[in-house]
């Protein structure tokens, strides 16, 4: 890709449902410049309790929509995807392409002062070591207490981050982690973000709660800036495009962002 209008194109964005959307949300917010795509698998979301093999066909099949719109790189806004299909995706698309897994993983490393992390996510990023592995690499003293907290999606997707379920929900998930002594926690899943206070309530004030999305953001800014990518010209209105009829991304999704979600597309992935 040497094309000079490169650094013009859109960054695409995906995730296999609303939730990418706090990692699409803080791009927005840290680089307010770019033209950003996202794309939300609503069709066959959740990812986190398919195959690898089921996740790494819908991962490339995701990308490929995107590339086909010319982006200039590809954000894997959904930890189950770059916990499988990162590799496959840096190999099979020429283009730069971010995952949330090893941003959130640094993080973790730089602020725990106990060497003591706990990690969430969904049962396939947590049953795929993805994120034990990157902070293992990073520091090999560091402990790591995982568990996976599959309810919380619906949870924070029906608006009930905060609700008494949530908090029911959170008690009986982070009971172990709590008492492991812990004073980071990765949110290992791009819609736990919404649930921060709600862990808070769990796991009290001192325990430091890692979001891969505001990690995610830093770390496509710095990559921007690093290969001559950033943009120099306005950028048009952000584009969402979903793979089932967009009623419900555009309600849950617009409470996402925090603004009405106008003119969503519904497209076929194959």
């Amino acid at each position: 890709m040497k094309e000079d209008n490169v650094p013009e194109r859109a960054i695409g964005v995906f995730d296999s449902g609303v939730g990418g959307l706090t990692v699409f949300k803080e791009l927005m917010h840290r680089l307010p410049g770019e033209e950003l795509i996202y794309l939300g698998d609503t069709a066959r979301v959740p990812y986190g309790t398919k195959s690898p093999a089921t996740v790494l066909r819908y991962a490339l099949e995701a990308a490929a929509f995107l590339v086909e719109k010319k982006v200039k790189m590809l954000v894997v806004a959904c930890n189950t995807a770059s916990s499988v299909a990162l590799a496959a995706l840096e190999e099979r698309f020429n283009l730069p392409v971010i995952g949330v897994i090893e941003p959130g993983a640094r993080k973790a490393v730089a602020i725990t002062r106990s060497r003591r992390v706990g990690v969430i996510g969904t049962e396939g990023t947590v049953k795929s070591g993805a994120y034990t592995r990157a902070i293992q690499n990073l520091d090999a003293a560091v402990e790591i207490h995982s568990t996976p907290c599959p309810l919380f999606v619906p949870l924070a997707e029906e608006g009930w981050a905060e609700h008494p379920v949530a908090l029911l929900t959170a008690q009986e998930y982070l009971g172990p982690l709590a008492g492991a002594g812990i004073d980071t926690l990765v949110l290992g899943c791009t819609h736990y973000p919404l649930l921060k206070n709600t862990l808070h309530q769990v796991l009290g004030p001192a325990v430091e709660l890692v979001d891969s999305a505001e990690e995610t953001a830093l770390n496509v800014a710095r990559v921007l800036a690093d290969r001559g990518l950033t943009r120099r010209d306005p950028p048009g209105p952000p584009r969402f495009f979903v793979s089932d009829i967009p009623t419900r991304f555009e309600r849950v999704g617009g409470a996402f962002l925090g603004t009405p979600l106008q003119g969503v597309e519904q497209v076929t992935l194959d």
